[in-house]
């Protein structure tokens, strides 16, 4: 049961840690916390102007990643303590890394695709009725 707990514990928050940069805006938007062009103006930190991503994406992602390290050292030493025999160990931990990071990695893109989407649908638009008014 831990194992599991573990994969959600540091997956999610490596995948939040990652996507914090556009999550955050969408999130305080939806709860009528943030106006849509303080939103944009959010996300313009992290991002260029031609939408590539600039060096606070880079920094979050790599705080992600760290994150997701931390996840599979702290699962090694927990698994170094089984009475597994050292042939599962070895298993266990290979899985425990390629799980987290598949669920890390569908997570971020998973967060990435929604939070643009809802960018487009309901934030630029927003930004936009702001700008005339």
């Amino acid at each position: 049961m831990w194992k599991v707990v573990h994969f959600i514990k540091f997956s999610f928050s490596a995948a939040f840690a990652g996507i914090f940069c556009c999550i955050a805006p969408v999130i305080l938007f939806q709860f009528g916390l943030m106006s849509g062009i303080y939103a944009i103006s959010f996300a313009d930190f992290f991002y260029k102007e031609d939408g590539s991503i600039g060096i606070g994406a880079v920094l979050l992602r790599l705080i992600a990643f760290i994150i997701l390290v931390i996840g599979i050292v702290k699962f090694n030493k927990k698994e170094n303590c089984s009475l597994n025999s050292n042939k599962e160990k070895k298993i266990n931990k290979i899985l425990f890394a390629v799980i987290a990071t598949v669920i890390t990695v569908s997570l971020f893109w998973t967060f990435e695709e929604f939070s643009s989407y809802y960018f487009d649908k309901y934030i630029v638009p927003q930004q936009q009725l702001e700008y005339k008014s």
